[in-house]
């Protein structure tokens, strides 16, 4: 199997620390291209033009970060990085999903309503032009905002995002504090408990691929 990936790209990062956390080797290739593009190739192959996507021995194509993870967890159990037991794999997807929602695509429609390389790419996946909308980024900057201040009290009494162990949900959350930074929006000074939290999981190995 091997991951077509842009390496820059935030959803294929997620994947990136994920494959980093449990110690694999998967060839990635790299399908982006000098003009912040998707190559041609790559949208013929993946006609729904997003990455990163896991193609398997047999060509079954899986896209999505989260359900790539979610198909190698169940070939590579440890370290669980999607729970432990019911009960804890459900308190993860609640907090993996959470931040996506609230933190991945705030900062997405923060980053596509501002990029000038993004002025006709307000969507991801479109084949057709799709204009910025520049009202959107007020709602996005205080959906920003709600999610820095929810996720700082979240974690105010917890090592991680999940509760005592290092897990998806905090993959998430550092790619989507770090995408927020592509636009030159950092953590609250006055949100110490993630602040803590991001300078912990930003120095871990895989942070750093």
């Amino acid at each position: 199997m091997k991951i077509y990936d842009w390496h820059i790209a935030p959803n294929p990062r997620r994947l990136h620390i994920y494959v980093a956390e449990k110690g694999l080797n998967i060839p990635l290739v790299e399908v982006g291209t000098d003009k912040l593009t998707l190559s041609d190739e790559y949208k013929a192959k993946y006609p729904h033009a997003m990455v990163p996507m896991l193609e398997l021995d047999d060509g079954t194509c899986i896209g999505e970060a989260m359900a790539i993870a979610r198909y190698l967890e169940a070939l590579y159990p440890d370290p669980p990085l999607f729970g432990t037991d019911p009960k804890d794999r459900a308190i993860v997807d609640m907090w993996e999903k959470r931040v996506n929602e609230e933190g991945m695509l705030a900062a997405s429609e923060l980053f596509r309503n501002t990029a000038p390389t993004f002025a006709d790419r307000g969507l991801p996946g479109s084949a057709e032009p799709i204009p910025q909308i520049p009202e959107l980024t007020k709602r996005a900057l205080e959906r920003m905002n709600r999610f820095f201040n929810k996720f700082d009290g979240q974690l105010a009494d917890k090592p991680f995002v999940a509760g005592e162990r290092y897990t998806v949900a905090d993959i998430t959350t550092l790619c989507a504090i770090d995408f927020g930074k592509w636009t030159d929006l950092d953590i609250p000074e006055d949100c110490k408990n993630l602040r803590r939290w991001y300078d912990d999981v930003s120095a871990r190995p895989s942070a750093k691929v």
